[in-house]
């Protein structure tokens, strides 16, 4: 028993991990929803969702239960296995990144508190005391591996296809032109994007996201968003453009192309692409909060409590979910706010201005590194 329990553990640990974190994160995408559509409505002078549930609180659920029980309809020219991949491929690689996420600070003991209680019990006392000397320091994260930046960017990059996939296998001209709308646009804003990132990464000197953390634990004004300012409004930018969001919506654009390249998709597949979008979103908004926010770290918290105890990794956690809906909250206010652009405009401003001044903002950063180190 001992030794299978030894041998279990690791995979019971990591199963956990991740049906806790992809559970917290699509609780956190739906929320999302309903509040972009309360918020949107106090913009424009409504009330917004408020039958289902005390507040509308339940109009999340509400949501998935229509698209369940919606009719799913398939075109009769469409490309069928593409057609049924490509909303699939789209919120596989929006989840992907999750698993190296940080969460949270390390916690040196969490199943201390709760030895004295078993440790009595035949059999069970003694496998409860094993399993909390395993879990002593148990990092917040899934998975730390020591290129976890070039992950989250090739994981996300990779998303286009599901969208690109989607708008050809439709054979729908709305479809196709957002699919290639899309496709252009992600690629334009990815090199900005990736630029705004080597700024933080080379302050760092790692691309362990764990490590990006630590480097702007010392103090609030180590926190990467100071000295990498440019860096931070630039990629701030490219992630509004890289999940097609406004004022960057060009390949959905429903007034123009009838929502683009999920025109013809609807129940759950429909469903699939709109829980991508919200992902997306919530993923960006982490590797913001990572890159330039000091991710879970609160300045003066270990004053308060012991470092690497549960209260303090506690509030650590609960401030780098509030710094990322922060992020998520402005999502939604730009969207009640910007029109969007034109599609040539949208172009020529990510080629022509935001990529620029990220490469400069990376030599000038070379620069200001070569300077200090010398």
């Amino acid at each position: 028993m001992e030794q299978v329990l030894k041998t279990a553990f690791p995979f019971i640990v990591i199963s956990v991990g991740i049906l806790l974190a992809f559970q917290g994160v699509l609780m956190i995408v739906a929320y999302t929803v309903l509040a972009e559509r309360k918020v949107l409505g106090w913009i424009q002078g409504r009330i917004g969702p408020n039958r289902v549930g005390p507040w509308g609180v339940l109009q999340p659920f509400a949501d998935l239960l229509k698209f369940i029980f919606k009719e799913d309809l398939v075109p009769d020219k469409s490309t069928k296995f593409v057609y049924f991949l490509a909303p699939m491929v789209a919120l596989t690689c929006a989840l992907l990144p999750i698993v190296v996420y940080p969460f949270g600070p390390r916690i040196a003991d969490p199943l201390s508190w709760l030895v004295p209680y078993v440790s009595g019990i035949a059999y069970l006392g003694d496998a409860v005391v094993w399993i909390a000397e395993q879990a002593k320091n148990m990092p917040l994260t899934i998975a730390r591996i020591d290129v976890g930046v070039l992950f989250v960017l090739g994981i996300t990059s990779v998303g286009v296809y599901g969208i690109a996939l989607a708008g050809w296998s439709s054979n729908s001209k709305y479809s196709l032109m957002g699919g290639l709308r899309s496709s252009a646009q992600m690629i334009s804003y990815e090199l900005a994007m990736g630029a705004s990132v080597i700024g933080a990464v080379m302050l760092a000197g790692t691309l362990d996201l764990n490590g990006i953390i630590q480097a702007q634990t010392q103090s609030p004004f180590k926190w990467f968003i100071i000295p990498q300012f440019i860096g931070f409004i630039v990629f701030l930018i490219a992630a509004f453009a890289e999940t097609n969001r406004v004022p960057f919506d060009l390949p959905e654009a429903e007034t123009e192309l009838v929502a683009g390249f999920h025109t013809e998709y609807s129940a759950l597949k429909f469903a699939l692409f709109f829980m991508a979008e919200y992902v997306n979103m919530f993923t960006v908004s982490v590797m913001c909060t990572v890159l330039f926010l000091g991710g879970w770290y609160v300045p003066g918290l270990s004053y308060l409590f012991e470092v690497g105890s549960i209260p303090y990794a506690l509030v650590s956690h609960v401030a780098f979910i509030g710094k990322i809906c922060a992020f998520l909250f402005l999502y939604i206010w730009i969207r009640g706010t910007l029109p969007r652009f034109r599609f040539d405009q949208l172009m020529n401003f990510g080629w022509k201005f935001l990529l620029p001044v990220a490469i400069a903002n990376v030599i000038l950063t070379i620069v200001v590194v070569f300077l200090l180190n010398r």
